[in-house]
């Protein structure tokens, strides 16, 4: 079983990151943090070469209400990670599969929440393919 579903994107990383940003906006994600690992591991651990890698914290409210209006605890789970990075391939954008991460919780009403976040999911990334 994968916990993510992942595309190879064309284009240069600062540019896939908006892309990816802009195309989760799309589909009523805004981004809660953006986690820059590169950075982080130059501050905190000297590593300079460490290739680009940021992580995305994506979260649609009305879609995050209903998730925790049925399951209190379910912020431990929030927001969606997104995440790109580089490879010597180019960028990969790579996704959580809400499906998989959802299915932890035992409540029968996340279950559309979790379709509904996987299918706008798979739209961002098919929308990045196209590009």
């Amino acid at each position: 079983m994968t916990y993510y579903e992942k595309r190879q994107v064309d284009g240069k990383f600062d540019e896939v990151v908006e892309r990816t940003t802009d195309a989760l906006a799309d589909e009523g994600f805004g981004i809660l943090s953006d986690i820059d690992v590169s950075e982080a591991f130059a501050k905190k651990l000297d590593i300079e070469d460490y290739p680009n890698y940021r992580i995305l914290g994506a979260c649609n409210p009305p879609l995050a209400k209903q998730g925790l209006d049925a399951e209190s605890d379910l912020g431990t789970l929030l927001p969606c990670n997104v995440v790109v990075y580089e490879t010597d391939d180019g960028v990969v954008v790579s996704m959580v599969d809400p499906e998989t991460m959802l299915s932890v919780v035992d409540s029968p009403e996340l279950d559309g929440i979790a379709d509904d976040v996987k299918s706008r999911f798979d739209r961002v990334l098919a929308s990045l393919s196209d590009e």
